[in-house]
């Protein structure tokens, strides 16, 4: 037995899953962290670069997105041919390099440039941390697992507005990178020290080289069209031309990797119904989630006129719940309880758009009424369901293929993001009068009806499926279902 979790096995005095869970999630966080945390930072930043055009600044942002994007399903590959601890600690080592660049910055382009960098140290380290997480958890665990792990990744969109309101004010835009410095430092030392040396890869050759550049680069031409689609035009040429070559890239990839020895893309798991019907239902969620969350600050401050610190506040309300629910969708073990939750969740985000698109968001601040039920019902909802649609995906992947398989999760979920960042753009553009009370309205009108698609046909269509334990695992460790609709593995 060659793979991590049959190192684990042997070794299991060197093996704390607890620390292990510990330690990857806080990474884990920090990566997500830079993703809100900067967001806040932005309005600031151009005040330092003042020749600097909005469009080139944007970059400071839409290149981590794209990178993030670009990098998690090739780099879940490379940690388990390689070693999930190796990718891991260089991945780390990069992402806390390129934030110390970040703070020091001299011009607008060693800024974009290390947060490229940044992204893509953060693509490296998010799969070979859960995975990780995944090869040193029991199987009846690891729903658990990926629950604490969402809820802790949940946690940066809490504290990232809050912390980042609170460092500028006092030291500047620059701060929102020192801060990563003693953070990640930290966890390099720990994962150094706690990580068992003996959780090696399984020896197999590197993945295809072409296939992996043709995936990463197709991924960030999809996402920069996405992502730039509303500045440069949806007709411009280099929005249409980045799309078509991505798409067309991907594409090679799929094929080169249906008959290559060692693929970029791990076409495998895509055979399993629940694998599928799992990702497609995250993106969907995805896609209303990074509306709603662009959405909210816009509304509180473009509409209701809050400060900096009152938005923070009123955001960590939807990532409390989110946390929770998230924490609680960890304790469910079985598949078929599972989905049932996944759909109650999608239809309480369904809800918490409705009352965004209803009378009690107006132009007057309802902050009891409207913002408070509507946050934790809509936090909420994501908990559980993003949650457990992670824990089937999960649950389907071989352990072989954990970071190759949850880093096509993850991209997933980058991507669906994207395009909701994209649809959040056009809705508003489009809109009578762009930025008013009706545009919020129509945009989570539309979340409202997404959502209402993904519990109603997507969640519910995996009722009907029968998960298989996948090739690889010890199915007699697997959960167990109850109920009919998903029969004993």
């Amino acid at each position: 037995m060659s793979d991590e979790s049959a190192e684990c096995k042997r070794n299991p005095e060197e093996v704390n899953p607890a620390r292990v869970l510990a330690l990857c999630s806080g990474a884990s966080f920090m990566a997500f962290l830079d993703l809100s945390i900067i967001s806040i930072a932005f309005p600031d930043i151009p005040g330092d670069f003042p020749d600097t055009s909005l469009n080139t600044m944007t970059w400071v942002l839409s290149g981590y997105t794209i990178m993030l994007a670009a990098i998690l399903t090739p780099a879940g590959r490379v940690a388990d041919s390689v070693g999930r601890r190796t990718v891991f600690l260089w991945s780390l080592a990069a992402f806390t390099v390129a934030s110390l660049v970040c703070a020091v910055a001299p011009s607008v382009w060693w800024l974009i440039a290390a947060r490229f960098i940044q992204g893509a140290a953060a693509g490296g380290m998010i799969p070979a941390a859960l995975g990780l997480i995944l090869s040193t958890t029991p199987r009846e665990r690891i729903a658990r697992a990926v629950g604490t792990w969402s809820a802790v990744a949940g946690f940066s969109a809490v504290i990232g507005p809050a912390a980042g309101g609170l460092l500028l004010r006092a030291f500047g835009w620059r701060s929102v990178f020192y801060v990563n410095l003693p953070l990640c430092g930290a966890l390099l030392i720990a994962a150094l020290v706690m990580l068992p040396r003996q959780l090696r890869g399984t020896g197999d050759r590197l993945p295809d080289a072409v296939g992996s550049i043709a995936l990463a680069l197709g991924i960030a031409g999809v996402v920069s069209a996405l992502t730039e689609g509303d500045s440069w035009g949806w007709g411009d040429v280099r929005t249409i031309g980045l799309g078509v070559a991505g798409l067309a890239l991907i594409a090679v990839t799929v094929l080169r990797s249906r008959t290559h020895r060692a693929p970029a893309l791990e076409v495998t798991v895509w055979r399993s119904p629940v694998f599928k019907t799992a990702n497609l239902g995250l993106g969907m969620l995805n896609m209303t989630m990074f509306a709603w969350m662009l959405a909210a600050p816009l509304f509180a401050a473009g509409i209701w006129h809050w400060s900096v610190l009152e938005t923070a506040g009123a955001l960590s309300i939807g990532a409390v719940s989110s946390m929770i629910g998230s924490l609680s969708a960890g304790r469910l073990t079985r598949p078929a309880t599972q989905v049932k939750v996944t759909v109650l969740g999608a239809l309480f985000f369904a809800g918490s758009n409705g009352i965004w698109a209803s009378s009690l968001f107006g132009s007057t601040p309802n902050f009891w009424g409207g913002w408070l039920p509507a946050a934790m019902l809509g936090g909420g909802g994501l908990g559980l369901s993003i949650t457990c649609l992670s824990a089937l995906a999960a649950w389907t992947v071989p352990p072989l293929k954990f970071a190759g398989g949850l880093g096509m999760t993850l991209t997933v979920r980058q991507v669906g993001g994207a395009v909701g960042v994209a649809g959040f753009a056009s809705i508003t553009a489009s809109s009578a009068v762009p930025g008013s009370v009706s545009s919020f309205h129509h945009v989570y009108v539309v979340a409202m009806a997404v959502n209402l698609v993904c519990a109603l046909v997507v969640c519910t269509l995996l009722t009907a499926l029968r998960p298989s334990p996948p090739p690889g695992a010890d199915a007699a460790a697997a959960p167990v279902p109850h109920d009919r609709a998903t029969p004993t593995p």
